[in-house]
This record gives C-alpha cells, sequence and structure tokens, in this order.
C-alpha cells in the first residue's frame, strides 16, 4: 500500500511539473522564409523549455523547495517550488538553497535567501538577484549563474543598484527583487573540452574571414596567409566591425549613474 501511495504521488508531482515545460523548437538561426539570419547556430540537441516564474507574484502564499533541477536553457539551476495552494512553479535557484526550504514573496517579509520583496523595503547592503527594470513586468537584471547586485543606496523613487561589471543603475522602488546571489559560480571556469559539446549547444564552427573567398567574406581571397587588405575590419556584409557602430543613444541610458567604463 505505501509503495502504491508513493507512486500515485510521485505521478502527480511529474504531471504538475512536467505541465511547466514545452519542447523548444529548432530553428537554426533561420528566419520564417527559411534564409539564415544568424550564423553559427544548429544541430542542437533536443531540449525542453522550463517556463520560469520571473515575476514571484504570489503573494503571502508560502512555498516549499520540492528539487533543484539542471535547465539546458541557462547556466544556473533552477528550483521546483510547491506553494500551499497546491501549485507548481520553477524559479531561479539562489546559492546556498536546498530541499524542504520555505519561500515566499511579499510586501515585507523576512530577508532570507529565495524570498521576494520590493527594492523600498530591502536593507542597504543587501545583494539582490532576478530584479525588475520595470514594476510588475518580471525580473530582467541578474539573472545569470554567480551574479549579484549590491544595493547601494535609496532616493526619492529610486534605488541604486551595483551590476556585477561595475556599473550603477537606478531602479524604480517599487520593483520586486529577490534576496541573495544566484549559484553555479563555478561554470564561468567550465572547459567544453570537445567540438561535440558546442554541437550539442547548437553551436557551430565560426569560419574566420581571411579563410574564406572573396565572394563570401570581404577579407576573402588573396594568395597564401594574407591579412585583412582593407583600413578597417568589416563583416561578412561589409559593415564596418570595429570602432563606433552605433549612434543611436538608448532610453533607459539617462538612469545609468556610473558605467562600467569611465
Amino acid at each position: 500500500m505505501k509503495n502504491q501511495k508513493s507512486k500515485i504521488k510521485n505521478q502527480k508531482y511529474n504531471v504538475k511539473v512536467n505541465s511547466l515545460k514545452t519542447l523548444l523548437k529548432k530553428h537554426s538561426g533561420r528566419s520564417s522564409g527559411g534564409m539564415v539570419t544568424v550564423r553559427s547556430q544548429g544541430g542542437r540537441h533536443k531540449r525542453y523549455y522550463r517556463e520560469i516564474d520571473f515575476k514571484r507574484d504570489k503573494f503571502g502564499i508560502s512555498g516549499e523547495v520540492m528539487a533543484l533541477e539542471y535547465d539546458p536553457n541557462r547556466n544556473v539551476e533552477i528550483a521546483v517550488v510547491k506553494y500551499e495552494d497546491g501549485e507548481y512553479r520553477y524559479i531561479l535557484a539562489p546559492k546556498g538553497i536546498k530541499t524542504g526550504d520555505k519561500l515566499i514573496s511579499g510586501e515585507k517579509v523576512e530577508s532570507k535567501t529565495g524570498n521576494a520583496m520590493k527594492l523600498k523595503n530591502i536593507t542597504i547592503g543587501t545583494l539582490v538577484h532576478n530584479v525588475e527594470l520595470v514594476p510588475g513586468k518580471g525580473g530582467q537584471l541578474g539573472r545569470s549563474a554567480g551574479v549579484g547586485l549590491a544595493l547601494l543606496a535609496k532616493e526619492g523613487e529610486f534605488a541604486q543598484l551595483k551590476m556585477p561589471a561595475g556599473e550603477v543603475r537606478m531602479i524604480p522602488l517599487e520593483s520586486l527583487a529577490t534576496i541573495g546571489i544566484l549559484g553555479n559560480e563555478e561554470i564561468r571556469q567550465r572547459v567544453l573540452g570537445k567540438a561535440g559539446r558546442s554541437r550539442h549547444m547548437g553551436i557551430k564552427p565560426n569560419v574566420r574571414g581571411v579563410a574564406q573567398d572573396p565572394d563570401s567574406h570581404p577579407h576573402g581571397g588573396g594568395e597564401g596567409r594574407s591579412g585583412i587588405g582593407r583600413k578597417r575590419p568589416m563583416t561578412k556584409y561589409g559593415r564596418p566591425a570595429v570602432g563606433k557602430t552605433r549612434n543611436k543613444r538608448k532610453q533607459s541610458s539617462r538612469y545609468i549613474i556610473k558605467r562600467r567604463k569611465p
């Protein structure tokens, strides 16, 4: 009887968690018309997309971490959270979180790893991740492995967050953020080891321009091992590949207090 009950329980768990997964269609860098618009893509292993809860909008409802899983679509682990109302969701797994931990998001909750609340209620100096740029839109900043954004100050309607690269940016105080830094930071030292692993990830070899023929690339042609042969390196399509290539100023630039490069 115990084995039958555990089997039924596992089946229900698998059904609810599998409903958060959809087969990720391959495009191999091609547009709807079949033309290659992004080069060096193709041959990826079959994978499923996991629907991640970036909004953390189940306010006041406690959840329990049921499992930690590998996600082929990102470099950080994800956690399966079961909420008190029976709903399952995937979230990004912070460093130090483990099975059985309780998480909650709300207006004012305990400042504990994995809990989510508005920046206006988070203590200055706290490291956070999965931060919203626009309140209610869902986390857009701090979503990769080993990342933690430092809350430096609060002034007016904005908080000042320091990015891992040193940039300081203003974020609305009403934006949600999750406490803690993301785990799996050792992935940055990962060595693929062989070309086959890149192919499994959907990355095809990228041929150098100088190794191609002149009809395929502006750098191509010439006898023997030749250089670029131009004043400036060019893209495959004849556009400049170095220096200032964009003139349009982004609207979000006015929220940057300190840039990465002085």
